[in-house]
């Protein structure tokens, strides 16, 4: 059985029954069971590019914003800043609430938090998970999440960004390496809130920066945070974006997890990606963490590689004349 079936479940069991209208489904990954929702009345949230372009391939409407619905359905994400933002959302906008996550994404904790401000709440554990519900209530008015703000770093950023409240050590450490020079045209892949395009853009000879990132609530505090106008901000999966003429350089710090799951195959991904953006010419810098075995991505996706820095923690790659 699926590892979202807990909706099935409380709707075929007859505990959770939806109202009439329009259903938000906020935040589902590719896999999350829909089987037993009305399809004609389902409507996706999402901010992810990866899944909102999976789920609108597979024919429903999708949308960054929550618009109107008689039922929210959360599912819950890593990020708990987001997800308390995400139901105090739902709470002010739908008449039904019913939230779902595993136990790993912090489902029991929010379950206890809900369960303080609400009282008994109806429930159903499993799958290493929880599902709850209960009807719209303003009680969750404090969650809601704040404007963009300016942390203590000086930049931008909002709940369920990546590095939200610190400067990531290895991208200081790839800006730290690289040279006093870099090519015209060049893209951030993966670029996050923005923290690398400024120091990139402060390099002699960048002409154009694309800031390519699939998260929008990322990019969103990069529009902010970068306001050179030579920068463009592309909200795209960088493991299948094509541009229409390949980039001079590119620079960037890869994602290795998938949820809470350590997955490298996404950072050889990025590489192979990167690869292909690149013109013939091309060339990439791009930071690590230490223990990630991507070598051999590397050595397989171009000609010349170089490792030009590392501490600790991160280890940084020169790479030039893509494999194609």
């Amino acid at each position: 059985m699926s590892a979202y079936s807990r909706l099935s479940t409380a709707l075929t069991e007859g505990s959770l029954t939806l109202p009439d209208g329009p259903v938000r489904l906020m935040r589902p990954p590719l896999d999350y069971d829909v089987n037993e929702l009305p399809q004609d009345r389902l409507h996706i949230q999402h901010t992810f590019k990866p899944d909102a372009a999976g789920w609108l391939n597979a024919g429903y409407p999708v949308s960054d914003d929550f618009g109107q619905a008689e039922t929210a359905i959360v599912v819950l994400p890593r990020a708990k800043a987001l997800a308390k933002a995400m139901i105090a959302e739902a709470a002010s906008k739908a008449k039904l609430v019913v939230i779902d996550g595993t136990k790993t994404d912090g489902v029991d904790s929010i379950f206890k938090m809900c369960r303080k401000a609400l009282g008994d709440l109806p429930s159903i554990p499993k799958d290493h998970g929880r599902i709850f519900w209960f009807e719209a209530t303003d009680a969750f008015a404090d969650w809601t999440a704040p404007a963009p703000a300016k942390g203590d770093h000086g930049y931008i950023t909002t709940a369920g960004v990546f590095s939200d409240g610190a400067i990531d050590a290895g991208s200081k450490l790839l800006i730290e390496s690289l040279p006093a020079k870099l090519p015209a045209h060049m893209a951030d892949v993966g670029a996050g809130w923005g923290y690398l395009a400024g120091p990139v853009l402060g390099r002699a000879g960048v002409q154009s920066l694309d800031l390519i990132e699939a998260e929008a609530l990322s990019l969103n505090c990069a529009r902010l945070n970068v306001q050179d106008p030579r920068a463009k901000f592309l909200w795209e999966d960088a493991t299948n974006y094509r541009p229409a003429k390949g980039y001079d350089g590119i620079v960037m710090n890869p994602p290795f997890h998938v949820g809470r799951s350590a997955d490298p195959s996404l950072g050889r991904t990025f590489i192979a990606s990167a690869a292909k953006m690149l013109a013939g010419h091309g060339k990439l810098w791009m930071v690590a963490n230490r223990h990630l075995p991507y070598e051999q991505a590397l050595n397989d996706a171009f000609r010349n590689v170089e490792k030009i820095a590392q501490n600790n923690a991160f280890k940084v790659f020169h790479a030039t004349r893509p494999l194609r």
